[in-house]
């Protein structure tokens, strides 16, 4: 079967790399030829909107002192293939892009079936910015009278909050009803689609841990070896500030560890760091010895990977998510919020990984068995 997968576009966002590639591959693996949808990285600003944008922009920046750039589009192009290099070759060697500027540029006779997810592919806010349409589209409008498969495979709307319009929410639970099947990546979000899409709809794993850990150990070990032999903390926090890394140093503090940092806090100014390779964030996990992150999917290798680990609580891009997924393993303890103290007695208390690895395995029957189901 002919199968495109619709996510959030790939960029520089490694966990959004990861699960499109982890579902990719599962379906490869079944038998089917798999793409992924993407849209280019390089910005354009329409000629007819520059003038009312620059003048906001200049505003923000010169009236109310905010940290924005009046030639976005232009320094974004100019840094970003920079700082990306790493993650791209990952994605051009790995990934099977099909590339859109609009989802006109989708063609029915080239596809069988459409998957919608995952990540927060369903978070309005997200998805119009990135694909810059409207989010009728994640529930495929664009395909209306399209005679194919409509499934969605662990989509999350990333909040437990409902950020649809009145208007928009008839018109994707009228959407929804041609899918083939519905589920989502959080027990929030079958709720909400139970209460505001009145459909019921399943809980499944993230794609990411559709795949076995020594499935990423062998991805790692095709790039350059940094294997350390001192124990080190890995960090990898996406929204930095100043309680993040109070948290960072009580860490280091408690347990004398030395430090690795998987996501540079890049700003777009004139100094930058180029991104870490795909394949040494992944090494960064699995040598560990303890994680901080602010990052679902940061949560979620190290889960994958046995990693004692403390997530922080990341209230702008969605509580929701880290909750449901500690939860369904039990380990709602390692959620912290920015002005907690962090103890002795939380970092060294021991995580039941014999556990946590049987209920994924159960887990990913559950999610392979529902894939199979609607893909017949």
């Amino acid at each position: 079967m002919r199968i495109g997968i619709l996510t959030l576009p790939l960029h520089t966002n490694y966990g959004g790399i990861l699960q499109a590639y982890a579902l990719q591959t599962v379906l490869e693996k079944m038998g089917h030829e798999v793409v992924v949808f993407d849209t280019p990285q390089h910005l354009r600003l329409p000629i007819w909107k520059m003038p009312l944008a620059y003048l906001k922009r200049s505003i923000c920046k010169y009236i109310l002192k905010q940290d924005v750039k009046i030639f976005y589009e232009q320094r974004h192009n100019k840094i970003y293939p920079i700082l990306s290099q790493n993650i791209q070759m990952f994605i051009r060697q790995y990934i099977h892009r099909y590339e859109i500027r609009s989802f006109k540029d989708i063609k029915k006779s080239d596809f069988d079936c459409i998957i919608v997810g995952s990540d927060q592919v369903w978070r309005p806010k997200y998805f119009e910015q990135l694909f810059r349409t409207k989010i009728s589209n994640a529930f495929l409008e664009f395909t209306s009278g399209w005679n194919i498969k409509r499934i969605v495979y662990a989509a999350s709307f990333g909040t437990d909050k409902w950020e649809y319009s009145k208007k928009m929410t008839r018109l994707c639970s009228q959407l929804i009803r041609k899918f083939n099947g519905v589920s989502l990546r959080e027990d929030v979000g079958v709720d909400l689609c139970r209460k505001y899409l009145k459909i019921e709809a399943e809980n499944l794993l993230d794609p990411t841990l559709l795949l076995c850990k020594e499935d990423y150990i062998q991805l790692a070990k095709m790039g350059n070896n940094i294997m350390r032999s001192k124990e080190y903390l890995a960090t990898y926090i996406l929204d930095d500030s100043d309680k993040k890394q109070r948290i960072v140093k009580q860490v280091l503090q408690l347990r004398n560890f030395s430090q690795n940092i998987l996501m540079p806090q890049n700003k777009f100014t004139d100094k930058y760091v180029i991104y870490p390779s795909i394949e040494l964030w992944l090494q960064g996990f699995i040598n560990a010895s303890f994680v901080v992150t602010d990052s679902f999917h940061g949560t979620v290798f190290s889960i994958m990977f046995n990693k004692p680990f403390i997530s922080i609580a990341n209230d702008e891009r969605g509580i929701s998510r880290f909750t449901s997924l500690l939860k369904k393993f039990n380990l709602e303890d390692r959620l912290i919020h920015c002005n907690e103290e962090v103890n002795l007695d939380l970092i060294n208390k021991p995580i039941n990984f014999n556990s946590i690895n049987a209920s994924i395995i159960d887990e990913v029957n559950d999610a392979k068995r529902f894939l199979k189901l609607h893909l017949v």
